[in-house]
Parts: structure tokens; C-alpha cells; sequence
């Protein structure tokens, strides 16, 4: 049984990154991939699980994608969704299996068709991505696990704060500058975070609190966390983001999630930064 679940989850896996390689960059500026992909490797999971054949495994891949939906609104107010849109993008999948199971059919062109997932989603869709290159590696050996719970474009500048932290405790710290790529900036420039959601999202608030507390966990984000800073910067911790700076070495997203980003931490009244270590 565990070798047939590994086999399900590593096909449910692929479906999904295939799928998430084919909407586009257009896409991730309004929707959320976790929540429009996800129903489709979630289906096939099941479908794998269940046994389901060909047909019925189309129609379960069809009534997931009908069922794809996730908007990225919610940051603007620090609202929960972001969980909502992993759980149910989950049960959507298994929704749409058991129901093909029982005879339920579902759109075969669900992502391609005139009035299907691409049409409606995705301004610039690859629909080829889906199926090239069949006998590469699969996709879940290039999907990362999430070190920190917070967005995961933060994580790069999070390492180097970390690697920092030990070398500057004690001393006062003037700004930071953090180099990022657009996407990151896109969804993480938030420089005085209200709530922890907001935090979670915020590149300001997580590099100050790596290089304050040199680790990031769950009260990292809650209100002490987010009023607090350290009593040697001998500045509040607003006044510390505010006078942050992130800079865009490029537009694109890194080829990997371990790439190293120019970053530097400047003591007060010096003009050279304090160069982070090479981060993973």
C-alpha cells in the first residue's frame, strides 16, 4: 500500500507542476497557482489511487479544473485564504475522483477548450508544457520544501540574514539592502506589515527578524514580533523597514530557489556594506 500511495503522490505531483508550467507568467499576477493547479494533481492522485481508467480519470481531471479557483486579493488585507485555497484545492481533487468513480463525467478539453481553463485564467497559457518532454525527471525531485512558514520568495534573503546574524549581534544597524527579482517584489514588498499574514509576506519584516533573532518561526510573526526590534538597533522597528531598501537585479524569477542574491547590512555612518555569506 505505501509503495502504491508513493506511486499516486508522485503522479499527482506531475500533473500538477505540468499544469503549473502551462498558464503563463500572466497568470500567478491574479491567481494563485497552488489553488488553480493544485485540483488537478490532487485529481490524478486519486484517480491513481482509485484505479480509475482512462475516461474516468479525464473526467476526474475535468471536474477539477471546473472547480480551479484562488485569487491573490486576500494579501491586500492580510486575509486567511491563502489556507482555504491549499485545502480546498485538496478536496476539489478528491471531489472530482470519487465522483468520475461513480460515473460523474467532466470536460475532456477542460484546459484547452474555447471556454475552458486557459481561456479564462491565463492570458499567455503554454499548453504544451503539459505534455513535453515525457521521459525527464519527474517534477517533484525540482520541487523545494518550504524551510521557513512564510512566502517563499522571502526565503533567499532570510538564509543570508540568518548567516549574518551571529556576526552582527551588538551592533546598530543603519539600513539593509536586500537584491531580489520582480516576482518577489511583487508579492513581498510590504514594509510596515499590520498583521501576521501581512508579516508572512513582507521581505522588510522577515530579514529584520532573521537578522534580530537569527531564526524565523510561527511567533515571528505575531504582534511582538512585529512591534518589536532589537534595543542596540536603537530604532523602532517601522523605522528600520522604512528605511530598507530592495533592489531588482533582474525581472525574471531565479532558475533556483538556492540561487545567491546580492544583499548587504550597512553599520551606521558607513558606506560598505557587510556582505551575506553565500546562502543556499
Amino acid at each position: 500500500m505505501a509503495a502504491k500511495l508513493s506511486s499516486a503522490v508522485l503522479a499527482g505531483y506531475e500533473a500538477c507542476c505540468r499544469v503549473g508550467m502551462s498558464v503563463g507568467k500572466k497568470h500567478y499576477r491574479v491567481w494563485h497557482n497552488t489553488s488553480t493547479c493544485g485540483p488537478f494533481g490532487a485529481a490524478f492522485a486519486v484517480a491513481d489511487l482509485l484505479g480509475l481508467d482512462d475516461d474516468r480519470t479525464v473526467w476526474a481531471l475535468g471536474n477539477a479544473g471546473t472547480q480551479s479557483s484562488g485569487l491573490w486579493e486576500f494579501l491586500a488585507e492580510g486575509a486567511m485564504s491563502k489556507h482555504l485555497h491549499t485545502a480546498r484545492a485538496a478536496e476539489s481533487g478528491v471531489l472530482a475522483s470519487f465522483l468520475a468513480r461513480e460515473g460523474f463525467t467532466g470536460a475532456q478539453n477542460i484546459l484547452e477548450g474555447e471556454k475552458g481553463f486557459y481561456a479564462g485564467l491565463c492570458p499567455d497559457p503554454i499548453p504544451g508544457a503539459v505534455t513535453a518532454g515525457p521521459d525527464r525527471a519527474w517534477q517533484l525531485t525540482n520541487t523545494s520544501i518550504k524551510p521557513w512558514p512564510c512566502c517563499r520568495h522571502t526565503h533567499p534573503a532570510i538564509d543570508g540574514a540568518i548567516a549574518l546574524h551571529g556576526e552582527i549581534a551588538g551592533e546598530a544597524i543603519a539600513k539593509v539592502e536586500v537584491g531580489a527579482y520582480r516576482a518577489a517584489l511583487d508579492v513581498c514588498d510590504r514594509p510596515t506589515p499590520d498583521d501576521p499574514y501581512s508579516a508572512k509576506f513582507s521581505l522588510q519584516h522577515t530579514v529584520a527578524i532573521a537578522l534580530a533573532d537569527g531564526r524565523v518561526d510561527q511567533a515571528s510573526f505575531d504582534a511582538n514580533a512585529r512591534q518589536r526590534w532589537p534595543a542596540n538597533a536603537r530604532k523602532s522597528t517601522s523605522s528600520w523597514r522604512r528605511r530598507s531598501r530592495l533592489r531588482t537585479p533582474n525581472r525574471g524569477a531565479p532558475k533556483s530557489w538556492w540561487r545567491r542574491l546580492p544583499a548587504g547590512v550597512f553599520p551606521p555612518r558607513d558606506t560598505t556594506p557587510r556582505e551575506i555569506p553565500a546562502i543556499r
